[in-house]
């Protein structure tokens, strides 16, 4: 299961809660690549659960982290570790990259 994000929790949920890397789906409901982006988000969430953990951040709903992060297209992936960003994914990703990228994190 997929964890919502917002600009409220971004902090506890992805960059102090997990021992795990954090994977965050950067969307918004209007995207026709985020639509496409979200059965593959549900799949990886359910797959990875043991090893990292699978958020989404709607940029609409909450701009400043969107901002604070630099993200200009969407969906942008981010894989947060230990609170940092260590890698950046934009566009469709199949999810056979986001579990090596999440493994290799």
């Amino acid at each position: 299961m997929t964890v919502e994000v917002t600009d409220a929790t971004f902090e506890e949920k992805v960059l102090k809660e997990s021992e795990k890397p954090v994977i965050v789906d950067f969307w918004a409901p209007w995207c026709g690549p985020c639509q496409m982006m979200g059965p593959i988000l549900e799949e990886l969430s359910d797959e990875v659960s043991d090893f990292a953990v699978v958020g989404k951040l709607n940029v609409d709903e909450n701009p400043e982290t969107a901002g604070k992060y630099g993200v200009m297209s969407i969906p942008t992936l981010i894989i947060f570790k230990g609170g940092e960003p260590v890698k950046q994914l934009v566009g469709v990703q199949s999810k056979e990259v986001l579990v090596e990228e999440l493994k290799n994190a």
